[in-house]
Order: C-alpha cells, then sequence, then structure tokens
C-alpha cells in the first residue's frame, strides 16, 4: 500500500461520510430536535464504532486472504462495481429528506452498535478494506481505519449542525445538482490509483 492510495483512501472517506445515508439522516434529524450538544453522543459513537468496526473486519478479512488469496480479486472486483454504482445514485440522487422523531438522542453505544447493522458501514468498510488496504497488514489497516475517524467525525458533525438548513440547501435544484455530481466526481477520481497500478 503506498501514500498515494492512503490519500485515494482519505478521500473515499470523505465522500462516502459525507454524502447521505442512515447516520447522516438520523444526525440531521437529531440536531434539528436535541442540539449539536446532546448529539455530541451519537456523534462519537459513530465515528468511534466505525473505526473499529473498520479494524475488526480488517483484520478478520486479512487472515482469510491469507488462505484464500482469491477472495480478495473477488472482493476488489464487487467494491469497484459497487463504488460506480454509489457514484451514479449520488450524481441522480432525490433531494434528501429528514424524519424528526421525539423523545431522546441516541447515546453511544446504540450510536456505535448500529454501525454492525448499517449496510452503508458495511458497504463502506469493506470496500475501504478491498480496495485500498488489501492485504498490506495491520499497520496500514490501523491507519485506514484512524483515517475513516478523523474523516468522519467533521462530516457528521457538518450534518447534525446543519440540520434543517443543510436540508433547505440541498432541496434547492440547482445546487443539489452541483453537490451531487461534484461528489460523484469525487468517488470515481478515487479509484485512478487502484484501478492505475496493482497492488
Amino acid at each position: 500500500m503506498t501514500y498515494e492510495t492512503l490519500t485515494a483512501l482519505a478521500i473515499f472517506a470523505f465522500v462516502s461520510s459525507a454524502t447521505p445515508g442512515p447516520n447522516n439522516l438520523m444526525l440531521m434529524a437529531s440536531g434539528a430536535n436535541f442540539g449539536f450538544r446532546r448529539s455530541i453522543p451519537h456523534m462519537l459513537g459513530i465515528s468511534i464504532g466505525f473505526m473499529l468496526m473498520v479494524f475488526a473486519v480488517g483484520a478478520g478479512l486479512v487472515q482469510i486472504f491469507d488462505q484464500f488469496p482469491v477472495i480478495y480479486d473477488i472482493l476488489k472486483v464487487v467494491s469497484v462495481v459497487y463504488m460506480i454504482w454509489l457514484a451514479w445514485k449520488i450524481a441522480n440522487a432525490a433531494p434528501v429528506t429528514k424524519s424528526a422523531e421525539a423523545g431522546a438522542p441516541m447515546t453511544f453505544l446504540q450510536a456505535a452498535a448500529f454501525q454492525w447493522v448499517n449496510p452503508k458501514a458495511w458497504a463502506m468498510a469493506l470496500t475501504a478494506i478491498t480496495v485500498y488496504v488489501g492485504e498490506a497488514g495491520l499497520t496500514w489497516l490501523a491507519a485506514g481505519a484512524l483515517i475513516f475517524a478523523v474523516v468522519n467525525l467533521p462530516s457528521v458533525s457538518m450534518w447534525t449542525v446543519a440540520g434543517q438548513q443543510l436540508q433547505r440547501f440541498l432541496t434547492n435544484p440547482s445546487r443539489l445538482r452541483v453537490y451531487n455530481w461534484t461528489m460523484a466526481a469525487l468517488l470515481i477520481t478515487s479509484l485512478y490509483p487502484v484501478l492505475g497500478t496493482s497492488q
């Protein structure tokens, strides 16, 4: 794994963390209903919980790759196809919607546990591991997981702070189109080191 690939991973982490998904939509609702301060445990639960998920899944997959190297190639192809599909979905996404819920904000442990049942989190973790980290070893895996935590926290904070304001911004057709196509382009650009070189 090279530093160029690590940079591409950071781009992927930013795009996948900043775009709409279950975590961000729940944080948008939490920010609007409970405010930033009460939503901090929720935000930290997502960032730290997902970082631990990436490392745990990656540590297990590395052992499987050692025994069955062909699985790496299969998962890499599947992940690249998923990323292209995701870029298309992002570019053509409908306006973001928010479902406000009454009650208490999600706790740190609840948010961390939610990552294991979040389809987008699984797709992000598997893509990061199979496309970018591969068989680079636990040191690079830990670096990749840390990158996600560092990039993820500002992204989820943005959704919390913005709340209804961000929702209104993205429902403007022209702004939504520019944002979505920019995110899609960055996602495709992050594939360049992976497709251009072999690991």
